[in-house]
Order: structure tokens, then sequence, then C-alpha cells
């Protein structure tokens, strides 16, 4: 019979795998692993190579207590939109910033957060992890451009509805650089 030696790093690695597989410890890991990701390997937040003009237009919506409502794009306000879901690692890493930019900036950005799951799903979610966000239920295809089958993805729109920022994954929202480019595109 052959004896296998282990060293730590193959056992932590097992350990690890092991952990992943797990579901009750898959989805924290995964978290932890995104929020890494955004503070050594995600970039900054850059300016969209190519922006994109979106026509002014009402964002059909439907808010937590079932009331639908309208949030006009390109119409004097900038906009924060944000696709995510409760059941997103990368989502749920990058909400913290989004928390902090929105205590900051809610009263002159409009913020939407967008989700497809149920009410029912996300409130208890916002409610157990202590975020306080505008979060809202499309009634309406998004606009092509701002069309996207990953998660999350955020758009910073300026007030004549010009897609100035893109970014697809988990950012650190709350950077100098974020809250830069904001405090300009306000004072516009």
């Amino acid at each position: 019979m052959k004896k296998i030696k282990l060293d730590i790093g193959n056992v932590l690695l097992i350990l690890f795998l092991v952990l992943l597989a797990i579901p009750q410890t898959r989805k924290p890991i995964q978290v932890v692993i995104s929020k890494a990701r955004m503070l050594v390997f995600s970039p900054s937040i850059t300016k969209s190579e190519k922006q994109i003009q979106l026509p002014q237009f009402e964002y059909l919506l439907t808010q937590n207590n079932g009331t639908s409502t309208a949030i006009s794009i390109g119409n004097g306000r900038v906009s924060f939109i944000s696709y995510w879901a409760t059941w997103c690692p990368p989502c749920i890493a990058e909400l913290p910033s989004i928390q902090k930019l929105y205590k900051d900036y809610g009263d002159e950005v409009d913020f939407i957060l967008l989700t497809n799951e149920q009410p029912t799903t996300v409130y208890p979610f916002l409610e157990k992890k202590g975020f306080d966000l505008p979060v809202y239920f499309p009634k309406m295809k998004a606009p092509e451009a701002l069309y996207s089958t990953s998660i999350p993805t955020s758009y910073i729109i300026d007030v004549t509805g010009k897609i100035i920022v893109k970014e697809t994954g988990a950012v650190d929202w709350n950077s100098s650089k974020t809250r830069e480019l904001l405090d300009g595109l306000l004072l516009k």
C-alpha cells in the first residue's frame, strides 16, 4: 500500500474545496473572495471608452410596497443604476460600498438598484444585512444600452442620459475616484 504524503498546502486546499462543496459555507466564502478581489484586483472606476447617449426615458418600476413608479433617466439628474441579486456573491460584496455612496449622495443622485427577485426574498435580505437602499423591481425591459446578462452590472449616467461609467463585477463604489466623478457630474 502506498503512503500519501500531504503537506500543509495540500491539506488547506482540500479543506477549502470541501468547504466550497458545502452549500452553507460556499456563499460566504465566495463573498469574501469577491471583496478581496475588489480590493486587490478590481480596477478603479473608469469612464466608459464609448459613451452611449440614452434617449430620455421613464424607467417603470415597482417599489417594495407594490406601488408603481417611474424614474426619469436623462432628465436633469445623475443616475446610478445597478442590476443585482441576493444570491450573487459579487453583488453582496459591493453592496456596502454602494450603501456608503448612497448615504452621502442619495439626495442628489437617483440610486436605482434593480433585481428580478421576489420582494419576499429581497427585503428580509436587506434587513438582515442592515442595508437601507432604494431597491426596485423592473416593470419593463431595460433599454438595449443598459441590458447585460452579467450581474452585478452598474452604470453612472449623467444629467443628459449619457452613460459615463459601466462596470460589470464587484467594484468599490465608495472610492475617491467615484466620488470625484459624481462631484464633477453634479456641478454641471
